[in-house]
């Protein structure tokens, strides 16, 4: 099937009248194309997997700046203008305000752009040892083949939110924890933590498909809520994000430490009124969960992550006696 022409592009405004007379995109349009409000999720889980780690943060400040930049401002936002180029027919009709399908972003700019900060990824990771470098490789590789064609995991919702899942959450905490013990494999327990939030965050991604039901069903996007529809879809959201915080509840308890456990399960509990309300109405109250849902979802994430800390600590200094 050919592919739809974008929509028409809105007049200019005058802001951006100079930059589009030069043929290159505003500063500030660059700015929208990268998205920071979207680097807080791998950042927050870099964070945890470094807590997680049990090592001295004064230590290794920083190995922690270098990650925090590298998750966020780099890879998530390489991601990110990624998918703004290979979704442009698809914002068209969802969001034809973007800095591409708007106009805002001239000529093949924003391909331009995902690509010189795919390669600025790559060589900043280079100053994170090997298992740094090989995690942003991973995680460039998912978020090229999660947008682009042929592999285009978006196409389907089950494989594509679990690659940014898996990026924005398990990778990165695995490459905190593994940076801040020296490359040495971050063990059993992180990787549990790592891979039950990345289910959670399985059931978040599910959450920013229900704005663009229309564009996907007409792109041919097999989103979830295209899939299952709206209401099988936020059933099936809820599933993925309260189950892993049940199990890390009871994982954190059988490590001994119930009071973290407590506070993982008293976080999830809180999320009930508002999945409550969104199962309900899920198209209108997706946003809500996000909003207010997530929030308390990723604070257990850092009350796991100071857990096995102590926990960490605890073996260290019994291994030492």
């Amino acid at each position: 099937m050919d592919t739809p022409p974008l929509a028409p592009a809105p007049p200019l405004q005058a802001s951006h009248l100079a930059s589009a007379v030069l043929n290159r995109p505003a500063l500030r349009t660059v700015a929208e194309l990268l998205k920071p409000i979207t680097w807080f999720p791998p950042m927050w889980a870099f964070a945890c997997g470094v807590v997680a780690s049990g090592q001295a943060l004064s230590a290794h400040w920083g190995l922690l700046l270098l990650g925090l930049v590298l998750t966020g401002p780099l890879v998530c936002a390489s991601s990110q203008a990624v998918n703004d180029w290979f979704d442009r027919h698809v914002d068209a009709i969802n969001e034809p305000n973007r800095p591409i399908p708007s106009g805002r972003m001239p000529r093949r700019w924003g391909l331009g752009i995902a690509i010189a900060w795919t390669a600025l990824s790559l060589v900043w990771a280079t100053l994170m040892g090997p298992w740094g470098f090989a995690a942003c490789a991973l995680a460039i590789a998912l978020s090229w083949a999660y947008s682009a064609p042929p592999v285009r995991l978006k196409n389907n919702g089950w494989w594509g939110n679990a690659a940014c899942a898996l990026s924005y959450e398990g990778l990165a905490w695995l490459t905190g924890t593994a940076v801040m013990l020296g490359g040495a494999w971050p063990g059993p327990h992180s990787v549990a933590l790592a891979l039950l939030y990345s289910v959670g965050a399985h059931g978040i991604m599910t959450l920013n498909d229900f704005k663009a039901i229309e564009g996907d069903r007409r792109m041919g996007v097999a989103s979830l809520p295209v899939q299952l529809g709206a209401h099988g879809a936020a059933r099936m959201a809820c599933v993925f994000m309260l189950v892993p915080q049940v199990v890390v509840s009871a994982l954190l308890l059988s490590w001994q430490l119930p009071w973290h456990a407590a506070a993982v399960l008293a976080l999830a509990v809180l999320q009930g009124p508002l999945m409550a309300k969104f199962l309900r109405q899920p198209v209108e109250r997706a946003l809500h969960v996000s909003a207010f849902g997530v929030p308390l979802f990723v604070s257990g994430m850092m009350v796991s992550a100071w857990g096995l800390r102590q926990l960490n600590q605890l073996q260290h200094t019994v291994g030492a006696l």
